[in-house]
């Protein structure tokens, strides 16, 4: 198949290959982004496999967290400019919504929408009531309730709302493990891992990561068994990266998360909303 320059485009802009590079990848997975970003990366083209696909999407995202720290909710709404994002009726609008997800816990945006609005209308209504009133297209993109079930929940909010995280932390709620759970949220948001323990990685993910370092020690005129153990400690280095209890600590980078936890404390699970990352 004919590969269009935006497609070349958005493999560049997500590896940092070269684009004759980008566009050999897509000529041989036949277009398929995906598996164009694999062979870069075999090939040591890419610079980084991103694991979020940015958009251009502005907005806000806002979290509310129970008074007894055991429910806890994550709204990502959209817009089309910062300029409206920090505007007082989006804003207004986003912490009404979020409200809204607390109280009534709908099980996806399309039962949300659905559901009465302060105003008197529904959500839906809501929507194209602020959508008239800024002149952009607004999305409630996501959303995601959790209870905690033996443990406390705590959140973190960036710096201009752009990123939201909740933490599940199971341990005492006192106000010592609190400000350990923020530390953690904090960690979430800033170094981004994908689960919260080694164990927690998918198999599948573990065989292509392999796979892939296996290729590039081979790449580089390694033999067999010497490839065979640069993959394995390319792995290691892997689960450094997004294993949230193996990354070096935010505040003490001579230290591991898992160091700072005490032998009955633990995360159980954590969300990471960070605005317009893909969701697929």
């Amino acid at each position: 198949m004919a590969v269009s320059s935006e497609l070349v485009k958005k493999l560049r802009d997500k590896t940092g290959a070269g684009m004759m590079d980008c566009k050999k990848a897509l000529d041989e997975s036949n277009g398929d982004l995906e598996k164009a970003i694999e062979i870069l990366r075999k090939k040591g083209a890419a610079t980084a496999a991103k694991r979020a696909d940015k958009t251009a999407n502005e907005g806000i995202v806002v979290s509310k967290i129970s008074d007894d720290a055991k429910y806890g909710i994550l709204v990502e709404i959209n817009c089309e400019t910062d300029f409206v994002a920090r505007g007082e009726d989006f804003v207004r609008f986003a912490n009404s919504i979020g409200q809204i997800v607390f109280d009534k816990s709908p099980k996806s945006v399309e039962e949300l929408l659905t559901l009465p609005h302060p105003n008197g209308k529904t959500v839906a209504d809501a929507l194209s009531d602020i959508v008239g009133k800024v002149g952009e297209k607004i999305e409630i993109r996501r959303i995601y309730s959790v209870k905690a079930d033996g443990a406390f929940l705590e959140s973190y909010i960036h710096m201009g709302s752009k990123l939201g995280v909740l933490v599940e932390f199971a341990a005492e709620f006192t106000p010592a493990n609190k400000i350990m759970a923020r530390d953690i949220a904090m960690q979430v948001a800033a170094m981004n891992p994908i689960v919260v323990s080694r164990d927690k990685v998918s198999k599948e993910l573990l065989d292509k990561e392999v796979e892939i370092y296996r290729q590039q020690a081979k790449n580089e005129g390694k033999p067999e068994q010497i490839a065979e153990k640069i993959a394995t400690g390319r792995l290691e280095k892997y689960f450094q990266e997004v294993v949230l209890l193996e990354q070096s600590f935010i505040k003490d980078a001579g230290k591991a998360v898992k160091d700072l936890l005490a032998p009955n404390v633990s995360v159980k699970q954590f969300k990471r909303f960070q605005l317009g990352e893909s969701t697929n």
